[in-house]
């Protein structure tokens, strides 16, 4: 089984409001997903976010949203499929223009929040971030949930020609489908550290674990996330390192 990686949404402060523990939290992981200024994120958080990622060999990702500074991105905008192709793309241009001055380059895309749950349920929004992606680059690769099936999604990357890559979710609870719980719901968030490390060592090595429900649920993930704004993510960022190295 490959070795599955380790990504975190990061870079999310927004001038004077701080976001997360970039500096401790970035060596311990493995792909950054960097806000790009439209949930989150600002020009001098994105050039800091994308040094600090250079600094520790972290690969780069691209964390595009609608344009929701006030709701963090996690409310749906009722966009085009052409408006949602523009905003990606306008991220994207950012972001790799910082990467550039570094020495780097953007690595893959993560679409966030709402965004990233709207691809789920339309292919049209889902073909229109595959040709943002592809206009950035042809291999530049789109990070998606993990399901069940993903079938759909692989379909509609082939006709785009956009590799796939897959995450699943140590800190958030899933509905028996394979969808994350809403944020809304009781028990969607983990608080239990020791809950987050069973999960995210089940997800590792594809074996079941629970639904909210309490039926067994089985995913096969490329990387593993742990969201930057969870109150305990550096202490589980630190924990799930080491066991994902002992692995």
């Amino acid at each position: 089984m490959p070795r599955i990686q380790l990504n975190c949404d990061m870079g999310e402060s927004f001038g004077a409001w701080q976001m997360g523990d970039d500096v401790h939290a970035m060596p311990l992981i493995d792909q950054a997903n960097l806000a790009c200024g439209f949930h989150a994120g600002d020009p001098l958080t994105m050039q800091r976010s994308v040094a600090l990622a250079v600094q520790h060999g972290v690969s780069i990702g691209a964390h595009p949203a609608y344009p929701d500074l006030a709701g963090f991105g996690r409310r749906h905008l009722a966009c085009s499929a052409a408006e949602v192709e523009a905003l990606v793309l306008y991220q994207l241009g950012a972001l790799e223009a910082f990467c550039r001055a570094a020495g780097t380059r953007v690595d893959y895309v993560k679409p966030h929040g709402a965004l990233y749950h709207d691809l789920q349920r339309s292919d049209e929004l889902l073909a229109a971030v595959l040709r943002a992606c592809a206009c950035v680059r042809p291999d530049l690769p789109l990070m998606l949930q993990a399901l069940p099936d993903n079938r759909r999604e692989q379909r509609l990357a082939a006709v785009a020609g956009v590799p796939l890559l897959f995450e699943a979710f140590a800190d958030r609870a899933y509905l028996a489908d394979g969808r994350l719980a809403p944020r809304e719901q009781a028990g969607a968030l983990h608080q239990d550290a020791e809950r987050i490390l069973a999960q995210a060592c089940a997800i590792a090595h594809a074996a079941a674990f629970a639904a909210i429900d309490g039926q067994p649920l089985r995913l096969q993930a490329d990387s593993l996330c742990v969201h930057g704004d969870n109150p305990h993510a550096l202490a589980v960022l630190r924990r799930l390192r080491a066991l994902l190295d002992s692995l």
